[in-house]
């Protein structure tokens, strides 16, 4: 079964390899099991042939001597690097992890913050949208780490902030973060309130000046759709002129 062939010449090893490299989380046997009896009904696969196929993998990543290799953690099979590039790793996301946030990261970084642990069905709920590649993105910069799994139907992976999350928001425990009570105090306060009339005007004038932009704009291009129509009708006038 280990050197078992698609129909089209593709390995069954590399079918596993390409799934577990594909799932943004890590995938259990079962489902790969799964995925894989979906496409060849005689394929029958258990704990420990996903288990050989994997550490097949491992072998043949370590006699090429490359950086990463699948470990079986949260439940299931994931590429992880291998400890020794660990150096150079956390150097490169301790600058990630003090990069601009985007909006939606900052969002569902907060989210995370105010209700952790929390799980990616939940996240996605609340924001309204799938939240699945912001929550890599923040698990890249070590903004949010996963603390286990939730009892819920398919035990989703629960999120959590880290201590580089604190450092980031210089702050030494969540509890420091304001209550939402203390946020709708800021909101109300009238330095807040004349901010956002500021900045609300403002954009009313770049509105107004996008709409006379686009108007005069207009306007240019009939003047000179007028002005071709009555070059026209003078050249077809002239054409009309009985000869002498």
């Amino acid at each position: 079964m280990l050197d078992y062939r698609f129909v089209d010449g593709t390995r069954l090893t590399a079918v596993i390899e390409a799934l577990i490299f594909s799932s943004p989380e890590p995938i259990a046997w079962q489902k790969i099991s799964e995925i894989i009896h979906e496409s060849e009904e005689e394929l029958e696969l258990d704990r420990t042939s996903v288990v050989t196929i994997v550490n097949q993998l491992n072998k043949r990543y370590e006699e090429n001597d490359l950086s990463f290799r699948i470990e079986e953690t949260g439940g299931g099979f994931t590429f992880v690097t291998r400890p020794r590039y660990h150096p150079w790793l956390s150097i490169y996301q301790h600058e990630n992890a003090y990069r601009k946030l985007s909006q939606a990261a900052t969002e569902t970084l907060a989210i995370v913050a105010y209700r952790q642990p929390i799980t990616k069905p939940e996240v996605d709920q609340i924001r309204g949208v799938d939240s699945g590649y912001i929550l890599r993105q923040l698990l890249e910069k070590m903004l949010v780490k996963v603390s286990g799994r939730a009892d819920s139907p398919g035990k989703p992976l629960l999120y959590k902030t880290t201590d580089n999350f604190l450092k980031h928001f210089g702050i030494n425990s969540v509890d420091e973060l304001p209550k939402p009570r203390e946020i709708d105090e800021i909101l109300k306060d009238d330095d807040m309130a004349d901010h956002r009339r500021l900045l609300m005007e403002r954009q009313m004038e770049l509105e107004d000046e996008e709409a006379r932009k686009l108007f005069e704009d207009f306007a240019d291009e009939r003047e000179a759709g007028d002005e071709g129509n009555d070059n026209d009708d003078e050249s077809a006038a002239s054409d009309e002129l009985p000869e002498k």
